[in-house]
Parts: structure tokens; sequence; C-alpha cells
């Protein structure tokens, strides 16, 4: 059983694969709580929009196994996507994610809050004990310090200030626009704030559950209206800009619907209108959009690997910050994998001092007895410190005797641990 990471993620597997492999919110915790029930000791699943890992401490080739049968898919399928890493690299890896290096937008802080909520969820679903423990309280107070220190998080091009851009690339002025949001995650939360404050013609919320896309409303302002999600395709055609992203696993906006939203926007819109385009982004794994869509007419659709171009810009800005990060990173690390050898003696320790500990108290019980007959205690005494000493190195002694010239190092080790001249 040792640590390691099992994962994909947008640079080593394309959207399709991705959201096969990927965790809805809802799901997460029976499926953190099914793995480490059957194929590891302790396990943690961070599945995003741009990456899925399952960080456990168990076999590879069973934690792999797991995945693709929860999952339905074939392992042999599966296999030229994923990284598997061992223990060191695994403890490098949980760093750079938390610090924002491996990310689509390099030093973006969302990450580090995604990876709290699944640790979260483990601890709740009891999946997580020591090794998993320890490590992601080292990798949240490395993240802390990194950050603060390089400043890599400095002149970070977000994705929801790359979907403005996008949206103001294909559409124009949001100022004169109608735009929807379908989903009131954190995710889409964070996003319409960014068009919010570009003040369009009007903001919908769509969501499952109305009370949640009111309270985003609230928070918005400017006139933000919900509604549920039954009711898109009465309104799809309505909206300039459809930016989606929920927990659904199956698409919430199909070929057909919008097919009807394009036929109806032809139909009721001005001539000038008629002809706009809508542009849609869907920035959830799995899809909510099926590809399909992108094949009608006045249709721009963007997917979230469609965001990595946008946002390039100021990564060259914050190079110097990365590499002053990643330096950090691995002096972290150094530290860690210390600490985690120096656990990994602890048995032995314990084992050496039980050892000396039944030594001592052979030969006490033997001297007591000795004392209950009448013996002088200065002889017992005598006999108690030979006895002991005898025993102690007895071991030691064994060893000495049994090693021949190719076992230097146990006449070394022994020599260091007595402070010996050899």
């Amino acid at each position: 059983m040792k640590l390691t990471v099992i994962g994909l993620n947008h640079q080593t597997a394309p959207l399709a694969i991705r959201e096969q492999l990927a965790f809805a919110a809802a799901a997460l915790p029976e499926a953190v709580r099914d793995l480490s029930v059957n194929a590891a000791a302790e396990a943690v699943i961070l599945s995003t929009c741009n990456r899925t890992e399952l960080y456990c401490v168990g076999d590879a080739d069973m934690i792999i196994n797991w995945l693709a049968n929860y999952q339905g898919v074939n392992a042999a399928d599966i296999r030229p996507y994923l990284y598997t890493l061992g223990c060191s690299e695994t403890i490098r890896h949980a760093f750079r994610v938390a610090c924002g290096l491996d990310s689509m937008v390099l030093g973006e802080a969302q990450i580090l809050g995604q990876m709290k909520e699944a640790v979260r969820i483990a601890r709740e679903q009891g999946s997580i004990s020591t090794w998993l423990n320890a490590l992601f309280q080292r990798t949240f107070q490395a993240a802390k310090e990194v950050r603060s220190l390089s400043g890599v998080g400095d002149n970070v091009v977000s994705m929801a200030s790359a979907a403005v851009r996008m949206a103001e690339q294909s559409v124009g002025d949001i100022g004169s626009l109608n735009v929807l949001f379908v989903g009131a995650g954190e995710m889409n939360e964070s996003v319409a704030t960014y068009f919010a404050a570009k003040q369009p013609r009007s903001l919908m919320i769509a969501n499952r559950t109305l009370t949640r896309a009111a309270n985003l409303c609230s928070k918005l302002g400017n006139g933000a209206q919900a509604c549920k999600l039954e009711a898109l395709p009465e309104i799809l055609h309505r909206y300039d800009i459809i930016i989606s992203c929920t927990g659904s696993e199956l698409p919430v906006i199909t070929r057909d619907m919008m097919a009807h939203a394009v036929a109806q926007r032809t139909g009721s819109l001005k001539t000038s209108d008629a002809s706009k385009t809508q542009f849609m982004l869907d920035l959830a794994v799995p899809r909510d959009i099926e590809a399909e869509v992108a094949q009608l007419p006045t249709i721009a659709l963007f997917t979230v690997d469609d965001m990595a171009e946008r946002v390039a810009h100021g990564k060259e800005a914050r190079a110097a910050a990365a590499a002053q990060a990643e330096a950090m990173v691995q002096a972290k690390v150094n530290e860690f994998v210390a600490w985690q050898q120096s656990r990994q003696r602890v048995p032995l320790i314990c084992a050496l001092r039980d050892e000396g500990e039944r030594a001592r108290q052979q030969v006490l019980s033997h001297a007591m007895r000795q004392l209950a007959k009448g013996t002088p205690p200065e002889e017992v005494l005598e006999r108690l410190s030979v006895q002991l000493t005898n025993k102690l190195l007895h071991s030691p002694t064994r060893a000495l005797n049994k090693a021949d010239s190719h076992d230097g190092h146990v006449v070394q080790a022994l020599a260091q641990v007595y402070h010996l001249p050899h």
C-alpha cells in the first residue's frame, strides 16, 4: 500500500474523455466511499471541469480498474490518458495543483477551494485517514505560503473575465444584449458577476432550484431574474448569450431545443436582430450542451477547452513568479518527504523500545523474587545489572559475530549507534 494519484486533466485528455470520467457533485460522496471500501485504504476524489484525480493509499492498478468499472468504461481505453504518480511525485503534484501551477489558468485560486471541498467530502465519508490527512494539511499550508510569497496568483486572467472577452468578440457590446445563465453554482456565479458588471439589457438565471437562482440574482442586482430549468425550451430564443454550467450528467440543452430556438428567433425578432449570432459557452464537464448544437446556423458554441487560448494572456508576466513558486513547492515537498520517512520509522522505534521494556521487566521480576528470598540487596542489584546488560547487548553482539567481511554496514552501523571505534 502506498500513496498515489491517478488522474487526467486538460493537458492529457480531450473533453470527450474527461467528461466520461468526471464525477457529478451529487454523486461524489457515494463514489469516494465506494472507492475507499473496494479499492483503496484511503481516498479523495477531485473532479473539476479540467481534471479528475483520485488521491489514494493503495494499489494503482486496482484503483484504475475501480475507476473504469465505476464509470462504465474499458480500463484499456482510458489508460493512455491517465497519469499514475508514485509517493513523492504525488506529494509534489498535490502541492502544484493547490498552488495553481498545474491549472489551465496559471496561478488561479479556485482550484484550492475545490480541493478543500473534495477533502471535506472525503472526511465526511470516512475515506481519509493518517496519510491523506497529513498530505492535504501540508498541501493547504504550502499553497497559502507559496501563493502569498511568490505572487504567482497576481495578474491572473480568470475564466470569468475570459468568458466576457469571448462573448464581446463574438456578439459585440454586452450592454445591448440579453444574457442567460444555466446553473447557479460557483463557476456560474463567478462568470455572472463579470457579465452583470457590463449591465446587459437583461440577465436571467435558470436553475433546478429556484431559491438558489433567486439568491444569486439578489447578489448580482441590475434587475437579474430567476427561473427554473424546465422553462429553457420556451426562453432560449430570447437570449444572445447563453452560458451553462450545471452538475447534470446529461445535456440540459439539446440540438432539438436549440433548433426550435433558432426558428423562433428567426420568426419573432426584427430582421436586423434575427441574424444575430447566439453565443453559447459550455463550462460544464460532462457537457451541458450537445455538441451538435454547433452545427446550427447563427450559433457560436464554445467549450471549456476553447478557453485555453483566451486565458493564456498574462502567462508570461507570471513566469518569473511561477519559477519562484516551483522552487518553494519543491522545498515544501522535501520537508514533507523527510517527515513521512521519519514517521515510517516510528513502528521500528516502538518495537525497539518494547523489546527493551520486556528485558527490563524480566530482570526486575527475577530481582524481586531474589529479594523476597532474603538475598542481600547488593547481590541482587549486581545480578540485575549484569543480566540487563547481557540481555540488551545480546542481539548486537550476535549480529557482530555473524557478520563477515561482506557485512561491513553492520559493523559501521553498530559502531555509530554505540559511538565505538572500528
